[in-house]
């Protein structure tokens, strides 16, 4: 059976050993003196889980959004270079509000 992270990480202990016992991987050995912290990570990769969670953006464009912030870098890096503390405060002010829009909307 296939098992995703979200799923291996909700299962007791006993649950992870049971799956553990039958499998014939190397990581997995001492699996019955493994604690759980120690049996996730080497289950998962035993069964080949992505260990990783992954966020995901809903109702924004963040490809669109990462473009901006990339170019305001380079607006931020001209503005340095000419000591344009005005320009300066209102590019960083901006790449804060767009980094804050990104992390308000990750799932």
């Amino acid at each position: 059976m296939a098992y995703t992270y979200d799923e291996l990480r909700g299962k007791t202990v006993a649950e992870l050993r049971e799956i553990a016992k039958d499998l014939p991987n190397e990581e997995v050995q001492g699996y019955s003196q493994m604690n759980k912290e120690h049996l996730l990570p080497s289950l998962c990769h035993a069964l080949g889980v992505e260990t990783r969670e992954h966020h995901t953006a809903t109702g924004i464009d963040k490809l669109g959004i990462k473009a901006k912030i990339r170019t305001l870098k380079a607006d931020r890096d001209r503005a340095l270079a000419a000591h344009d503390h005005g320009s300066l405060k209102s590019i960083r002010r901006h790449m804060h509000h767009l980094n804050r829009e990104i992390r308000s909307h990750l799932a």
